[in-house]
């Protein structure tokens, strides 16, 4: 067993005695959630067919984002995982190069808004999730985006923020339903401000919305998918939503910092985390939705993920480089528009 160090601020933990890693060592950034399956489906069985240790460092983005800028002219990072606007920041800033996607065995495998999403071969996409609508059955049918602005739906409707990573594409979506797709998102925010007193709340975590649906304080609310479960599972006659003008959603990226000098390591520790049998572990454990499209999962698994080419299909993703411009102006007009 090799060790491994998981690096939360300035904690180290070491999980296994060592053995002959450190002259092949692989550091990562990643989100700190699910890091026990992640040890046991991708970092230790990637140290067993390598011999190389791979140390975890773990944090929010922008902690992250902040290290590997720090350290950008002796990098300590080999590759991170963040979301695909973060990652459109960091190569904007320079600290990114591209991926040797020739080196990829399973690049093909991939989806096709996966391969390439900053355009510039800086960033794969390796998991995903959609934005649509939950709602009570047994009290609308949502079959649109704009229904959430609805007679019939007026005083039971939560909505996210628009600091939140819900907020900008449900507003996007929202302004689809309304003709406008522009990506100032300022057509919705005036719908939106027009029928804000028709709005319970401004939602900023999404664990709140199940227990008020559950009081029948609210009837529908836009949600990503990875909160479906809450949901799904409270007994109550609630649906996902497919609305006419499709699903949107959230993308995350893997990125190489930019001369890390250990490019070859963090090629196949990608290649790794992307195959089939390990895409397939982390769906069926519910940790990540596939962005292999070989990957196939049962009927339980599938109910909680977003999965299969028909709901990638539908997905209608913001560009990021609309999030990273716009987000600040969002914000203004949120505040002018929205919450006057």
């Amino acid at each position: 067993m090799l060790k491994r160090s998981l690096i939360a601020g300035a904690s180290v933990l070491a999980l296994a005695p060592a053995a002959n890693a450190q002259d092949c060592e692989l550091t990562i950034s990643v989100y700190s959630f699910a890091q026990d399956e992640f040890d046991e489906i991708l970092y230790t069985p990637f140290e067993e067919e390598t011999g190389c240790e791979v140390i975890v460092e773990t944090g929010n983005s922008v902690e992250r984002l902040a290290k590997i800028a720090a350290n950008r002219e002796s990098p300590v990072i080999d590759m991170a995982v963040v979301s695909v606007h973060d990652a459109l920041e960091a190569s904007r800033d320079g600290l990114l190069q591209p991926i040797d996607t020739d080196a990829l065995e399973n690049f093909d495998k991939l989806y096709d808004l996966a391969k390439d999403p900053l355009g510039n071969g800086e960033a794969i996409g390796y998991t995903f999730y959609a934005t649509s609508i939950a709602y009570r059955t047994d009290k609308v049918e949502v079959t649109s985006w704009g229904d959430l602005l609805s007679d019939e739906l007026a005083g039971n409707v939560a909505f996210p923020d628009v600091t939140t990573n819900q907020g900008p594409p449900a507003l996007y979506m929202l302004g689809k339903a309304l003709g406008d797709d522009d990506t100032s998102l300022e057509a919705p925010m005036e719908a939106l401000g027009e029928h804000a007193d028709d709005i319970v709340t401004f939602y900023v975590r999404s664990s709140q919305l199940a227990q008020l649906m559950m009081q029948e304080e609210i009837w529908a609310a836009p949600i990503g998918r990875f909160a479906w479960g809450q949901f799904k599972d409270s007994g109550l006659p609630i649906a996902w939503a497919e609305p006419e003008e499709g699903q949107t959603g959230g993308l995350n990226v893997m990125v190489m910092t930019a001369n890390n000098g250990n490019e070859e390591l963090a090629t196949r520790f990608m290649d790794y985390w992307l195959s089939t049998e390990v895409q397939t572990k982390l769906a069926e454990g519910l940790v990540d939705s596939p962005a292999n499209a070989e990957v196939t999962v049962s009927d339980e698994a599938a109910e909680n993920l977003t999965y299969g080419a028909e709901t990638v299909a539908q997905l209608d993703l913001l560009p990021p480089e609309a999030i990273v411009d716009n987000r600040d102006a969002w914000i203004e007009q949120w505040n002018a528009l929205v919450v006057q």
